[in-house]
């Protein structure tokens, strides 16, 4: 029998298909000002970094190019826009609701989406009563991933040990995070975004196992206690 006392998601990429929308939306709107990047630096840079980190660091990636901040509203736009499109295309990821619903052990999602954004994205997906009320954004911690804290917190709300929690994941930065509290983590590339070798790149931040869809997931999950996981495999 599988010995996990939870499983913690994150949301983005995971859960949804929201990367797929604000990375687009995202990559678009920095070429218009002159910050161009490329799909893999982008990814492995920004997703799963809490708003407030991904805006710090754009800015000084403008101010380094150009020598000056961002344009006045530029994020004002770019989340109207983002939020625009993600509540007419959020879908849940295909296998998600069933795995989520087959686990006997608790469950949250462990986000770096704002409060609100977080929310809306779940009522979208249909997911929100699958896991109300342990939904937590980075917005409730000190420090965003690739930090522990985030994941310490939904892991402490649960009633578990962050060592004997199953983290899924789709971003380096979150990868960090789950290692960085002592969790087995398990990268996903199923979410539609992962540009080629992203499995790798989550592989070396630390993943135990990195699988391309909750069918494998569900396979290993059922079949593999946690503390048989060595880093470097892949399904």
């Amino acid at each position: 029998m599988n010995s996990f006392a939870a499983v913690i998601f994150d949301c983005d990429g995971v859960l949804v298909n929201s990367e797929v929308i604000a990375v687009k939306a995202e990559m678009a709107a920095l070429a218009g000002i002159g910050l161009d990047y490329a799909p893999d630096v982008f990814t492995e840079r920004f997703l799963g970094l809490p708003e407030r980190d991904f805006e710090a660091a754009l800015d000084a990636d403008h101010r380094a190019r150009f020598g000056d901040g961002l344009p006045a509203g530029f994020f004002e736009d770019l989340h109207r826009g983002k939020h625009a499109a993600m509540e007419r295309g959020i879908a849940a990821i295909e296998g998600v609701e069933a795995f989520a619903r087959s686990l006997a052990v608790p469950m949250a999602v462990a986000s770096s989406a704002g409060v609100e954004s977080l929310a809306m994205k779940l009522r979208v997906a249909g997911l929100d009563a699958l896991f109300a009320p342990h939904v937590y954004s980075a917005d409730l911690v000190a420090r965003g991933k690739p930090a522990p804290d985030l994941f310490e917190h939904a892991a402490g709300r649960l009633g578990a040990d962050p060592a004997a929690c199953l983290v899924i994941e789709d971003s380096v930065n979150g990868v960090r995070a789950a290692i960085a509290a002592g969790a087995v983590c398990w990268g996903f590339t199923g979410g539609g975004h992962c540009p080629p070798g992203h499995d790798e790149r989550l592989l070396a931040a630390g993943a135990h196992a990195v699988h391309g869809g909750f069918a494998a997931i569900a396979a290993a999950y059922a079949s593999t206690p946690p503390g048989s996981f060595a880093s470097g495999g892949r399904a």
